[in-house]
């Protein structure tokens, strides 16, 4: 199994980043996936979810209206467009797929929001 996220980086407040999350090694189409992220000091917390079929969304207050993920099952893929960044939006990023009590994680990408 594996989960690699990409796309992190260092991005100015007010700007757009684009994190995608390949996934293989199960199926993915079964999995519901998620976006977490821990800041320095702080608990990894829920940023995004989408279920296995794509029908379903749900974010944190703290990036509704500025964050959207989507997935393509037929590429395994998961991602976060997150706009209008922050620097309080800065963290390490996590996928994470979950079905059941069976969940698989990735190892994280850094986001850092600064000018």
């Amino acid at each position: 199994v594996q989960v690699v996220e990409s796309g992190g980086g260092l991005v100015q407040p007010g700007g757009s980043l684009r994190l995608s999350c390949a996934a293989s090694g199960f199926t993915f189409r079964s999995y519901h996936m998620h976006w977490y992220r821990q800041a320095p000091g702080k608990e990894r917390e829920l940023v995004a979810t989408i279920t296995s079929a794509g029908g379903y969304t749900n974010y944190a207050d703290s990036v509704k209206g500025r964050f959207t993920i989507s997935r393509v099952n037929d590429k395994n893929t998961v991602y976060l467009q997150m706009s209008n960044l922050k620097p309080e939006d800065t963290a390490v990023y996590y996928c994470s797929a979950s079905l059941g009590l069976r969940t698989y994680w990735g190892q994280g990408t850094q986001v850092t929001v600064s000018s």
